[in-house]
């Protein structure tokens, strides 16, 4: 390509080796990572989370698994959400938590609860060992504007959300809160309190990764409406 071209048509992809699928037990998965990394900047990374990719550290990936279309992109359209009455009383029962936005550096008492997070969580995943370095490079990482959410109950923090602001929205890039915490339904109302972030902020969606119908982790996202899926290159209305 020439190097006058604009950025987005400079990228090229290029699919991954077969890995066990985290989702669907006794599946294999591939990914199709855009590449090369730095000249995936705002405009360019808003139309790749518009086509159905994410982010981790960064890399700019999304699922391209052969005879397998179940990861399904989702976003909520934040203009027509109206949360259950289930959600509310979440909202009310978290909104005694103090919210900050911070730039995206580290902090001990963050990867510390992390740990925690991981450890309750996903045992065994290999996430659960992640040190220091591991936990930057997955979530400290970034080249577009991302930011730290931090909900802190009194002096100490009870969860983080790392968030990715796009064009036509907010990216949720994961969250990790106090697994002693969980009746409180924390990570409910971290995708509560973004929808309301982006509304505030005039935005129209909220892009919440991949809703797999039966993958019990990834199923929830249905619970948020009304909830739209890229299907076939065109979003629309999932009914999940």
């Amino acid at each position: 390509m020439h190097p006058s071209e604009p950025p987005f048509l400079r990228i090229q992809f290029y699919l991954t080796a077969p890995y066990p699928c985290s989702y669907l037990e006794a599946r294999e998965a591939r990914s199709q990572v855009a590449a090369p990394a730095h000249l995936i900047g705002g405009a360019a990374y808003s139309r790749l989370i518009r086509e159905g990719f994410r982010r981790s550290g960064h890399y700019t990936y999304r699922p391209h698994c052969h005879g397998c279309r179940r990861c399904v992109p989702a976003r909520v359209d934040v203009g027509g959400f109206q949360p259950t009455r289930s959600q509310k009383r979440n909202f009310r029962r978290n909104q005694s938590l103090s919210a900050r936005i911070l730039a995206l550096e580290f902090h001990e008492e963050h990867y510390a609860l992390y740990r925690r997070y991981q450890r309750a969580r996903h045992t065994g995943g290999g996430m659960d060992i992640d040190d220091s370095e591991q936990y930057t490079q997955f979530l400290l990482s970034s080249l577009v504007d991302t930011s730290l959410v931090e909900f802190r109950d009194g002096d100490k923090p009870v969860m983080v959300a790392v968030v990715d602001r796009v064009e036509d929205g907010l990216s949720a890039v994961y969250t990790f809160f106090d697994p002693e915490l969980e009746k409180r339904g924390l990570g409910t109302y971290a995708v509560l309190w973004q929808i309301e972030l982006a509304r505030r902020l005039g935005l129209p969606y909220v892009y919440l990764g991949y809703w797999i119908r039966e993958s019990r982790k990834m199923a929830y996202k249905s619970n948020y409406r009304p909830l739209q899926g890229l299907v076939d290159g065109v979003w629309r209305a999932l009914e999940a």
